[in-house]
């Protein structure tokens, strides 16, 4: 049995792969995602990002699907995490890139102590604390230099708008952006 030098292999793959370039139609047909193909890409995605280790009740992210790339949106806490969701979306068969635009919260020792008293508030009240009973809670609480934003989901407007007065009953918060949503019944 002759064997051939592996430069011989790759020059000769390379020779062929530009005699023979893909039609435009193969390329662009390689883009466009069929309306099964999104779904199924938003449902990995999702899954994907819910299952990062260190994902949390302070911590935000969300996506952005166009075609075939990902765009990271939120907030996090940890500078790993950032990575972590970014490397955990690429690897998902279909995604051709992923432009990770997740914000690493600064450092601060006034906004961890805000982020725990808003998360007793919010979770100790009854009525509430039926959220916190999940893995990840559906309310997120994003604290950056003493502005408190609240992300999420939550089942009526009267969860919400509570949520939000006792994210604002907090001492030292400068203000509360609620943009919790509430599930469509």
């Amino acid at each position: 049995m002759k064997r051939f030098p592996s430069v011989t292999i790759t020059m000769l793959a390379i020779a062929l792969a530009a005699a023979f370039p893909p039609s435009n139609l193969q390329a662009q047909a390689k883009r466009e995602v069929s309306p099964k193909g999104q779904q199924r890409l938003i449902r990995e995605i999702r899954h994907e990002l819910v299952l990062l280790p260190y994902y949390g009740v302070f911590d935000n992210l969300a996506f952005r699907l166009d075609g075939s790339k990902v765009v990271l949106l939120g907030q996090v806490t940890r500078p790993v995490m950032r990575t972590d969701a970014g490397k955990s979306v690429a690897g998902i068969e279909g995604i051709e890139s992923v432009d990770n635009q997740i914000e690493v919260l600064p450092l601060s020792p006034n906004d961890d102590r805000l982020r725990l008293a808003i998360y007793r508030a919010i979770f100790s009240t009854p009525g509430l604390d039926r959220y916190s009973l999940r893995a990840v809670p559906p309310i997120h609480i994003i604290v950056k230099n003493g502005n408190c934003a609240l992300e999420g989901v939550v089942a009526t407007e009267a969860d919400k708008n509570l949520a939000g007065i006792k994210a604002n009953g907090v001492a030292g918060v400068f203000s509360v952006r609620n943009n919790l949503v509430v599930e469509k019944e």
